[in-house]
């Protein structure tokens, strides 16, 4: 590897962080992108409702991405980044084969779900158990669909798939039970409600069957859940990033542009937006290319 620091180091190769630095190695800037090969949706067969490759696998995208970085004079290690710190009016990050310079960062390490503490529950993850109707919700239209709640959340979360199937079996679980005016619009709307704590999730040849509670089975064919979002920042936290706590949790604040208060270092994914699907990551990823080369330009006019 060359001793010349890297115009950008990106970690994370995901969405986000390929789409970033493919834009940015198209500006001919030297891009090295970290990829730790661990992206969330990896366990999903196929990805859906991104626009020209739906029912691609996931892993199938990651991997054109990586080719096309490449083919532009990126680079990509496998590996993860440990640590990063200032240096010499840039940052140097500490990967896998030792430390690489660069005169910016972009972290897109993304985000991990915690599921619900439930037997069977996580073997199903990505197949029979999912969290977003609109990734999957068309393959499960004619599916009898238990939502489990984690939170309060689970009422509008059943209300949602109602327009995917008519037959969706709502699990209050320990979250307690729905309140008068819920169990009328969800007994309005013919979604079963299915009392008490759930004990388990069974499956037989790979696909789910039932729901397990204390005195009964409740047959389902695919479970819809919510997960607590942990945002892979310990990177940013130790480079000192700002951060801000709100209902659901403590996320790395951002600028417009993916600008943390780091100098020399921005963010984008789901590393800091729990909203970033694979469509908003690769746009995001874009966007923050051209907010990092606009600042890498200002910063070679100044240089003479």
């Amino acid at each position: 590897m060359a001793a010349d620091p890297f115009d950008v180091a990106v970690v994370g190769g995901g969405p986000a962080g390929l789409s970033a630095a493919l834009s940015l190695a198209r500006a001919r800037r030297r891009v090295i992108v970290f990829d730790a090969g661990d992206p969330r949706n990896g366990v999903a067969a196929h990805m859906h409702g991104v626009l020209g490759h739906d029912g691609l696998p996931p892993t199938r995208l990651l991997e054109r991405g990586r080719v096309e970085v490449e083919q532009y004079g990126g680079v990509v290690v496998e590996g993860r980044v440990e640590s990063a710190r200032a240096r010499g009016g840039g940052i140097e990050v500490d990967g896998p084969s030792g430390a690489v310079t660069a005169r910016r960062l972009i972290v897109a390490t993304g985000l991990r779900d915690r599921l619900p503490d439930i037997a069977g529950l996580r073997e199903q993850w990505g197949r029979g158990v999912v969290v977003c109707p609109y990734c999957d919700g068309w393959e499960r239209r004619h599916h009898t669909i238990g939502v489990i709640a984690a939170g309060p959340q689970g009422v509008d979360q059943a209300h949602q798939l109602r327009q995917w199937s008519e037959r969706i079996v709502y699990f209050p679980n320990d979250v307690g039970e729905p309140g008068a005016d819920a169990v009328r619009t969800l007994e309005a709307r013919g979604i079963r409600i299915e009392r008490g704590p759930v004990r388990a999730v069974r499956s037989s040849d790979g696909r789910v069957e039932a729901v397990e509670l204390d005195d009964r089975s409740v047959a389902v064919e695919t479970i819809f859940t919510a997960t607590t979002l942990h945002p892979r920042d310990r990177l940013l936290r130790d480079l000192g990033a700002r951060t801000l706590d709100d209902a659901a949790g403590s996320w790395v604040v951002v600028d417009p542009d993916g600008r943390t208060s780091v100098e020399h270092v921005w963010a984008v994914g789901n590393v800091i937006d729990r909203r970033s699907n694979v469509s908003v990551s690769l746009g995001a990823g874009s966007l923050i290319a051209g907010a990092v080369n606009a600042d890498l330009t200002a910063a070679d006019i100044a240089l003479g």
